[in-house]
């Protein structure tokens, strides 16, 4: 099976890692781990200054592939998808170099893992960004979340399972630019390039120190909520909403 995750040098210096797994851009585990070596290799060559995430289709991500997830044989999907994006999360937020992720559509669940660890987010102007997790019967991503708005509305959207527009987030500050989707790409690739013009050495050195004094330690929050997510499995609770959800989806589709 080929992999979901293509890079390209888009221009020098620039290095764009792109997601398509059609048709929502929902993750297998090994999708996950793809994401994360080619967005940890980026940083690690010294000719690439900066990269951006951006992903085909119909949205940027709809987190984890409920359904190899339902299909497997006991847990080992679930933990190999919790494990995986972890590793995505972290290849973001540990990246040498400053990640851009340039989103639209939808952005859900490990989607905000993402984009939460991202260092600059823009977004087309029909992105929307929420975590389903409650619905699924899950948890996770709320550490991201919490990284892109205020407090009080991080837990409102968590618990209703609610979605905000990249406009919302413009507002917070935690979305830079916000572009008419058939703009989107030019839009990240001029940050990028202001980025990559600069002494990457330096710039290096300033995503090494705004690591070290970030105030949120964001590995190990979020092992902290799969924790929660495992015993949910293990009470039955996330597989019964895993069914609901799917037979939802199915049943929108033969609608559609």
């Amino acid at each position: 099976m080929s992999s979901p995750v293509s890079v390209v040098e888009a221009e020098p210096h620039v290095r764009v890692v792109t997601v398509h797994a059609p048709p929502v851009n929902a993750l297998t585990v090994q999708g996950w781990f793809d994401l994360a070596e080619e967005i940890t290799a980026a940083g690690r060559d010294p000719g690439c200054h900066v990269v951006v995430l951006r992903a085909e289709g119909r949205g940027f991500n709809a987190g984890v592939d409920i359904k190899e997830v339902q299909a497997s044989d006991g847990y080992s999907a679930l933990i190999g998808a919790n494990h995986g994006c972890a590793a995505a999360f972290s290849a973001v937020y540990d990246c040498a170099v400053p990640v851009i992720a340039s989103v639209h559509g939808h952005c859900l669940g490990g989607g905000i893992g993402l984009v939460g660890n991202a260092d600059v987010i823009v977004a087309s102007e029909d992105a929307t960004f929420g975590l389903p997790e409650v619905d699924r019967g899950a948890l996770g991503a709320a550490t991201h979340l919490a990284r892109l708005v205020p407090q009080h509305l991080m837990r409102t959207l968590y618990f209703t399972a609610s979605t905000v527009t990249s406009q919302q987030l413009h507002h917070f500050g935690s979305v830079f630019r916000v572009a008419p989707r058939a703009e989107l790409d030019e839009t990240a690739m001029e940050v990028a390039r202001d980025i990559a013009a600069k002494d990457t050495r330096v710039i290096r050195k300033a995503k090494e120190a705004i690591n070290g004094i970030d105030p949120q330690q964001v590995h190990h929050s979020y092992r902290f909520e799969q924790g929660f997510t495992f015993e949910l499995n293990l009470a039955g609770v996330s597989d019964s909403a895993r069914e609901e959800f799917l037979g939802s989806a199915h049943s929108n589709q033969e609608q559609g």
